[in-house]
């Protein structure tokens, strides 16, 4: 029998955090990526941000890697300005995680992008997205509730073949699709919910959290490619 396979997850860096006595610069993920990928087969391997350049030599020892949520992209990657709800930029993961991606594409390595992940994918590919849409989050902090619907045909939709409501928290979406890249579900007005890469069945991008709720079908496709 194949063992786990092992998925490497991005994650944010943030400065003073607190937790008991300490208060300290941490590298910090959600429980809920790592237990879904857990769930879902794998082995969970956290990916600080590191110099671009260990990009390659961290994804040639992985199996998947997961290029987690958090902060917006910084618009200049897409050769846009700052617009008013555009929060502050994360610079040492927006060097870092296109590095990560682009290893992944290079080396075919398989990729699930979660929410800022997929805006990184497509801005990866030459995408642009759109820096403020209102509906898809509740109120700061809460993760809402909205369907998506598959695009018959998709890598996605053999995965989840039904109409699903999925846990969301995002202000920003998609543009401009970058090169190779094709939508696999939208949101009820629209909004591209998820892409992949065209003709390819090992790179995906949910706008979505699966890790905060109980499908665990997105990164189980996952798993499966990785092994």
């Amino acid at each position: 029998m194949p063992g786990r396979p092992l998925i490497g997850i991005s994650t944010y860096a943030e400065s003073g955090v607190r937790w008991g006595v300490w208060q300290l610069d941490a590298a910090l993920l959600p429980a809920g990526c790592p237990r879904l990928v857990q769930r879902s087969g794998g082995l969970a391997a956290m990916l600080p941000p590191d110099a671009p350049e260990h990009a390659a030599a961290a994804v040639a020892r992985l199996d998947g890697l997961v290029v987690a949520g958090g902060p917006d992209v910084e618009p200049v990657h897409y050769g846009a300005g700052p617009g008013p709800r555009t929060g502050p930029p994360a610079r040492e993961r927006d060097a870092w995680e296109p590095a990560l991606i682009r290893a992944a594409l290079e080396r075919d390595v398989p990729l699930l992008g979660i929410c800022r992940g997929m805006h990184l994918l497509d801005v990866a590919l030459g995408g642009t997205l759109v820096q403020h849409i209102d509906g898809h989050a509740e109120a700061p902090g809460v993760f809402g509730r909205h369907p998506v619907k598959p695009v018959p045909g998709t890598r996605y939709a053999d995965a989840v073949p039904e109409e699903t409501a999925v846990p969301a928290y995002h202000h920003q979406a998609v543009d401009r699709l970058g090169t190779g890249l094709i939508p696999s579900a939208y949101a009820e007005d629209g909004t591209v919910e998820a892409v992949e890469r065209f003709g390819g069945h090992r790179v995906m991008g949910v706008q979505w959290h699966p890790e905060m709720g109980e499908d665990e079908r997105v990164v189980r496709a996952l798993i499966t490619a990785a092994v």
